[in-house]
């Protein structure tokens, strides 16, 4: 899967930012994209600091951008754009304050179009990376709320898990504009959305507001985007495995071929998006954020290299697809 994202990114070389720029994972995995010129990395941070870091890890970051806040050539025109797109709410000295930040001033680069995406979180938590995004990002027209999924991979296999980041207590909107989204990031990874709207509920099963919640988002997503092959409420077996299928919901148009899953909290959410990791030894990329005008994604402070370097190519995947 991988492979073939790299191939479709390098034809497009596009920019993408790491305001984490002293981090090794970072940088590992930022010289790494370099050298095989699938996209082009803008580090952010002192470039002294950047360097003093690569010759300790003895990589060579030769080539890739780094931009310094306190030296950036085009720092007033960030200030000047900060303010517009806060309407109000920043002030030019406030700007110039908040944009010495990294993962601002990270994010306000891909909001003026000198980066097409950002991969942040490494040594940042959830809400630094979300909260720019959602102050100078901002979600794309008719969705209201950003949400974090995970694509799942086990050799051939490839899933999409939603929302495992964001929403803590969902309600029946937000879990529609979930499936909806999650169904046009599975696009991205060539997966064929069939979206199932878990609960621990099949087709009535069990009746209770946690379940009506579900049955309600199920109505509205069909009625939002009717030409997806969506259904619920479902407990997993029934969206996942043909027999039980056949026995809980014989006429459901997903007939236990689901792979694109909307959990109906966030704790459900995580929790399952771990076991799946843990038990299941299945990779967990992301978290994805979707709903957003342009691509900011989120690492765990866990992560390796190669999870940075495969978010990456996701990152600059969403920012191509746009």
């Amino acid at each position: 899967m991988f492979t073939a994202i790299a191939d479709k990114v390098k034809q497009n070389n596009p920019s993408i930012v790491f305001p984490e720029g002293t981090d090794e994972r970072i940088l590992e995995a930022t010289v790494r994209l370099k050298r095989e010129g699938i996209l082009n990395p803008i580090l952010v941070g002192s470039e002294t600091d950047i360097q003093a870091k690569a010759n300790e890890l003895q990589l060579d970051v030769a080539g890739v951008d780094i931009y310094d806040p306190d030296t950036y050539a085009d720092f007033e025109e960030l200030v000047e754009a900060f303010v517009e797109r806060r309407n109000g709410k920043a002030t030019a000295e406030d700007a110039r304050k908040i944009l010495k930040t990294p993962n601002y001033f990270g994010t306000m680069l891909v909001h003026v179009g000198k980066a097409a995406g950002l991969v942040s979180g490494a040594a940042h938590s959830t809400g630094d990376t979300v909260r720019p995004a959602l102050q100078i990002i901002k979600t794309k027209e008719g969705v209201k709320k950003t949400s974090g999924v995970f694509v799942m991979v086990k050799g051939d296999q490839r899933y999409i898990f939603g929302d495992c980041a964001i929403n803590i207590a969902p309600d029946s909107n937000d879990l529609a504009e979930t499936a909806i989204e999650a169904a046009k990031t599975a696009k991205v990874f060539d997966i064929d959305p069939k979206v199932a709207m878990l609960s621990f509920s099949t087709k009535g099963s069990a009746v209770s507001p946690e379940t009506e919640k579900v049955v309600e988002a199920t109505k509205i997503a069909n009625e939002k985007a009717p030409e997806l092959v969506l259904d619920g409420e479902f407990q997993f077996d029934a969206a996942f495995v043909p027999s039980v299928a056949a026995k809980k919901a014989p006429d459901s148009p997903l007939k236990g071929e689901a792979n694109v899953f909307v959990f109906p909290s966030l704790e459900a959410g995580n929790i399952g998006y771990k076991i799946a990791q843990r038990l299941g030894e299945f990779e967990a990329i992301g978290p994805i954020l979707q709903g957003l005008n342009k691509p900011v994604n989120d690492l765990s402070r866990g992560c390796n290299v190669e999870d940075v370097y495969k978010l990456a190519l996701i990152t600059a995947m969403q920012g191509i697809e746009g």
